[in-house]
């Protein structure tokens, strides 16, 4: 089972990866970073919507909050960095929910309706599990998109993330 030590730094990585990403986008004109280039969201416009769209619906249901307005193909801004700003801000509420996880809440079951339909419980640390892998897979197409486009976004491996150490 995991815990919030491993919690707080899969929050870290997102942010830290996320952060490599926007800026990497930014290298983008508007028009090839919202251009369809056949990826499951379309651009990388898309993709960050959508990962802004994912993490918003798991902290709520996380959070006990109400999952209004959420919709998976969601818009949250048309533009690059205004919607940088809004994840900076977000990934920074994940590093300190993160932290403040405790031992039993992630060992407890957590039930949740699923969006598309169903109703699920499983462990609460499978679905943060998930909610941080989620990220993951999204960005590697990510950078696969921005590839597309000749820029390299860096080192994506968490042991080359700032503060790590031996």
């Amino acid at each position: 089972m995991i815990d919030s030590v491993w919690c707080a730094l899969m929050a870290r990585y997102n942010q830290w990866m996320n952060r490599k990403l926007y800026a990497a986008c930014a290298q983008l004109g508007p028009a090839e970073y919202k251009e369809d280039r056949g990826a499951f969201f379309g651009s990388a416009h898309g993709t960050l919507n959508h990962l802004l769209y994912a993490d918003t619906i798991w902290m709520r249901r996380f959070q006990g909050r109400p999952l209004d307005g959420l919709s998976p193909r969601m818009e949250f801004h048309p533009e690059l960095e205004a919607l940088r700003e809004m994840r900076d801000i977000f990934d920074r509420e994940i590093i300190g929910w993160a932290e403040s996880l405790s031992a039993g809440w992630l060992a407890a079951d957590f039930s949740y309706a699923r969006v598309a339909g169903g109703d699920y419980t499983l462990p609460a640390w499978q679905l943060v599990t998930h909610m941080f892998n989620h990220q993951t897979h999204h960005r590697g197409q990510l950078t696969t998109l921005l590839s597309q486009f000749g820029i390299d976004p860096g080192v994506t491996d968490l042991a080359a993330m700032p503060g790590q150490t031996a």
